[in-house]
This record gives structure tokens, sequence and C-alpha cells, in this order.
């Protein structure tokens, strides 16, 4: 049985998630993201300036000559796939909020606006292992379910594999799909993969950052902790060199993820869960529709 705190909790995630769907993503959304093909819908008769590669012959020809054009439409019907990174450093959180709960929030931006162009939404959950994967369906009360499963499942894994859930995920998605990937990415070892699944699929890497991940407190003596192994490491903020040893790893890496995006045509969101995430949410899909 579900807490009435996390009731509430996916509730009032819910109303908020819709009202920013409805006021600033859903038409960027769908003009971000197009149908997978086109299909035919009717003939009309030819007119001046028209591409004469869709004369439709036979019809011209029953009509006695009199040429007749095809008309197409645009098949809109996707297949989006919410793949949640549900380990350990996703429950970091420098402030009250975690990256767990912007992913959450994410998702569920993503998944209202793919059902109000009538679209279907899947979830994967991962750690380093597939955690739970729910088939892509339609409507609010399927969006509802995958919100709280990212908030209420408990996963068996701590650690991070971001080519395992995409190897599962190739294996059993054969039809082409919009495939978000909702991590930290604070992970290796996963280029093949996601390289393999953006050949098939459109793919788009979400990027949760916490600022206290890209620079250092100067308040001494810091104990770190992986939340992942927990492991800890003992680091000296006040010391110049060390933060500027961390702030470069951090920015390395950064580029690095963002080079390697780009180096297989993906366009990545990076967000902070410290900043307004709505007008980067919406400037990104308006830099895809451009594509």
């Amino acid at each position: 049985m579900i807490p009435k705190a996390l009731f509430k909790k996916v509730k009032s995630l819910e109303i908020k998630t819709r009202r920013l769907v409805n006021a600033f993503v859903s038409g960027q959304y769908q003009s971000a993201f197009k149908g997978a093909g086109v299909n035919f819908a009717d003939v009309r008769p030819y007119a001046l300036g028209d591409d004469v590669r869709f004369i439709d012959w036979k019809v011209t020809a029953r009509t006695g000559g009199e040429p007749y054009i095809k008309l197409f439409e645009e098949e809109r019907e996707l297949t989006v796939y919410l793949l949640v990174d549900l380990s350990g450093s996703g429950h970091f959180g420098s402030e009250e909020t975690t990256k767990l709960d912007i992913a959450a929030e994410i998702a569920a931006i993503l998944g209202f606006s793919a059902i109000k162009n009538q679209d279907k939404v899947g979830l994967i959950l991962f750690t380093d292992q597939v955690e739970k994967v729910i088939p892509a369906q339609r409507g609010k009360y399927h969006i509802m379910r995958l919100i709280r499963e990212i908030f209420y499942f408990k996963p068996e894994g701590g650690k991070t594999s971001i080519s395992t859930a995409l190897r599962y995920f190739l294996n059993v998605q054969k039809k082409r799909s919009v495939v978000f990937v909702i991590s930290d990415f604070i992970d290796a070892n996963y280029e093949d993969e996601l390289r393999m699944v953006a050949r098939k699929h459109d793919v788009v890497p979400v990027v949760l950052e916490d600022e206290r991940e890209l620079e250092l407190p100067k308040v001494g003596i810091l104990a770190l902790e992986d939340s992942e192994t927990g492991e800890i490491h003992y680091l000296d903020s006040s010391n110049n060199e060390v933060n500027e040893a961390y702030k470069h790893m951090a920015t390395a890496r950064e580029l690095e993820q963002d080079r390697f995006f780009r180096s297989i045509n993906l366009t990545s969101l990076r967000l902070s869960i410290q900043k307004p995430y709505i007008n980067r949410l919406v400037e990104f899909f308006k830099r895809r529709s451009r594509r």
C-alpha cells in the first residue's frame, strides 16, 4: 500500500507538471519530436506547382486522364521510453531537492507532454541492473503510475550501469522510439551501447547535476562519501590547488561527455537541480525543432 505522504507528493507533482505542460511545453514537444514516417491520406486534382512525383497514375487513369496527386499525413504516434537512474548518487542534493526529485519532475513533464499528443510512454528503472520495466501505454493514470514507481520503488542495486539499461532496451524494443536517459551520468563505459541505441532510436541524454559536485565550498576539511560505494575521501577545501583540481576534473568530465554526445549526433539536456529548469527545457525543444 502506498503511504499517504507519497500519494500526496505524487498528486502535488501531477498538478505542478501538468500546469507547466499546458502553459509552456506541449506545443514545443510536438514540434521537437516528429512521427516515425508518413501515411497516404487522400488524393486531389493536380495543381500547378505540385510535385509530379506524387501523381497517382491509377486514379488519373480512372478519371479519364485528369491528373490527381497523392496527399500524405505524418504518422504522429510515437513510443517514448524514460530510462531513469535510481542509483545511490540520485539521492544526493546539497539543498532540499535531490537529483531523484528533479528526475521525477522531468519524467512527469515528458510523460504528460507525450500523452497530450497521443503518444505511448514506457519506463525502465535501473541502477547497475535493470530494476523494473513498465511497457509503454497511454493515459493519465498510466503516467501517474510511472511517477509513483520512480518515487516508491526500492532498488536492489546501488551503483550505476547505464550500459546495462541501454543494452536491455536495445534487445527488447525493436520499434523506433524516443528514449530519454535521465541520469547524472556519473558512470563509465556506456559509450558503445549509447552509440548502438542512437543508431536505431531518437535518444536524448538528460544530465542532472548538483552544483556542489562541480565546485567545493571553502570550509576546510571535507569528508566526501561516495553514495554508491560508501567510500569516504577527505579533502582540504580551503586549499586552492585542491579546489582547482576538483573543478578541473568536473569540467573535464562535462566537456568529454558533451563532445561524445555531439560525435554521435545527440542533443543533450544538462540541468542543474538548484536552478529552474522549465526555460531550459522549452529552449531545448525549440533547438530540436530547428534541426
